[in-house]
């Protein structure tokens, strides 16, 4: 919980420097990313909110995944991370948007993705990122690998693109 929470405090602390915000979409991680960015004190200058997304329904009807990509590619896929974290962002307003689609476990899904299979993308005005993480332990273990590695992931870019 301490390297989320470091994590979490560095990506508020390059948000507010550059002037930026951020909303998350979820699925396999429940609310937990949301979590870490709004344990921070002032967060609301900085995090525009979150979506968590569970089913296929609220992926396509709130975020504005098209049913398409669904059905074609499913929810665990980089195509439908793609399009949640474009969705998130444009629903909340914000400047970023990050999702989390994958498989935590207990088993494979319904499409045979192993456990631990998460896909995290990343959507700014121009452009969307999407990184396959494979990722190993229990439920808990891979929603908080997935949070961390989401944290890094937006820490980079913002490093790397100046954004």
């Amino acid at each position: 919980m301490n390297e989320e929470r470091n994590g979490a405090a560095a990506l508020s602390a390059a948000l507010r420097e550059k002037k930026l915000t951020l909303a998350a979409a979820e699925s396999c991680t429940g609310g937990l990313f949301s979590k870490c960015m709004t344990d921070l004190s002032g967060a609301s200058e900085i995090y525009h909110g979150g979506v968590v997304s569970y089913v296929n329904e609220v992926k396509a009807r709130v975020l504005g995944v098209s049913p398409e990509t669904l059905d074609r590619f499913g929810a665990v896929s980089a195509e439908t991370a793609g399009e949640m974290a474009q969705g998130v962002r444009r629903a909340c307003g914000s400047d970023l948007g990050i999702s989390f689609t994958g498989v935590a476990g207990p088993r494979r899904d319904d499409r045979g993705n192993a456990v631990g299979t998460v896909y995290v993308g990343i959507a700014t005005e121009n452009e969307t990122y999407v990184n396959l993480l494979r990722l190993a332990g229990d439920r808990d273990t891979i929603r908080t690998l997935a949070v961390e590695k989401g944290l890094e992931l937006l820490l980079e870019l913002l490093r790397e693109k100046g954004e």
